[in-house]
């Protein structure tokens, strides 16, 4: 069984109500058409309930069994002001009540409220918005930083996951974290890897250099990064510094990083900044034909994820699904 049928099978055991504000994208509505149709969740589409049927009826797209919310004529518009106002209180009841108008907000306070289990976005909007939004509504869980991380299958694989599920962190939030960020980052990213695969994490911490072949502060934030998250979670399987292949290529482990207890292996890849990382998922992706599931957001209280803007239905297929396997918890 694929891993995609695998996490499918994991969401129809315990179905899960996932909010979807984006409703007139083509694509956002094409994702919920297979979602409803292979039964993997429920779904709340956020807009106007006509002008979206309208939409999906002019593609042949059949979207019956979604529930649609339309924030200005929803009887919850006031109580999810008034819960906004109370979160966060340099905003006023009747700013709060302007602002739930907007499908994003609208959506986001539905899932803190307990009317839905998780939320997707970002397919119109940015990832700054989404996740400064779910900042200003959602406390942190079981981290002291919020991170993003991107599940990517690439295909063909024969290198450290060998069977082509990797995590990627952090390619979309964290411009430039310090070295106990990014030991904060490894731990949520190898937590989030093994709630999907139900395998063990193996945590590379990428650098230009391997295990002191160069040394600068670049290199610097990354080892000392390494050697927090050692200290902190002994039972992490994590090392570092190390270049990609050293962390993924078994041969050359075995020459740049023999006493690794990666060997060559790892499934779990840190960034040392968000350059780094946006562009080595986007390589991966359109030079290397990966699927790419995500931005996944690691250590808020409740699912929240984010989409590429560039995403595929079928990446979007694929988060939604994730969505609600981290609700079943």
């Amino acid at each position: 069984m694929s891993f995609i049928d695998e996490i499918k099978a994991r969401a129809k055991q315990d179905l899960k109500r996932i909010v979807l504000p984006e409703a007139m994208d083509m694509r956002i509505l094409k994702a919920a058409q297979i979602v409803l149709s292979e039964k993997l969740c429920q779904i709340v589409l956020i807009g106007d309930e006509t002008e979206i049927r309208i939409k999906a009826q002019m593609e042949k797209i059949e979207i019956g069994e979604a529930c649609i919310v339309n924030p200005v004529k929803s009887d919850k518009m006031e109580r999810y002001a008034k819960l906004l106002s109370e979160i966060d209180q340099t905003v006023s009841f009747e700013q709060a009540k302007e602002w739930m108008k907007n499908p994003v907000y609208f959506g986001m306070l539905m899932v803190k409220a307990g009317e839905a289990d998780g939320f997707v976005s970002g397919a119109m909007n940015t990832t700054k918005d989404i996740l400064k939004t779910a900042m200003r509504i959602f406390d942190k869980k079981d981290t002291k930083i919020l991170s993003t991380a991107l599940l990517m299958l690439v295909p063909n694989q024969k290198y450290g996951g060998k069977d082509g599920v990797y995590i990627f962190s952090d390619c979309a939030l964290n411009e430039n974290p310090g070295y106990i960020a990014l030991s904060e980052i490894a731990m949520a990213s190898a937590k989030t890897y093994e709630k999907f695969t139900a395998k063990k994490a193996k945590v590379a911490m990428l650098s230009y250099s391997t295990m002191g072949s160069a040394t600068s502060k670049y290199t610097e934030k990354v080892i000392k990064a390494t050697q927090r998250a050692k200290q902190k979670w002994p039972a992490l399987m994590i090392d570092g510094e190390m270049q990609l292949d050293s962390a993924i290529v078994p041969e050359i482990a075995q020459v740049k990083a023999p006493n690794s207890s990666l060997k060559g292996e790892a499934n779990v890849l840190i960034f040392p900044d968000i350059n780094a990382g946006n562009i080595g998922c986007k390589l991966v992706e359109r030079l290397g034909k990966a699927q790419m599931f995500g931005p996944i957001c690691q250590g808020l209280e409740k699912p929240i994820n984010d989409l590429s803007r560039g995403c595929s239905v079928e990446g979007i297929v694929g988060t939604i699904i994730m969505t609600a396997i981290q609700a079943q918890n």
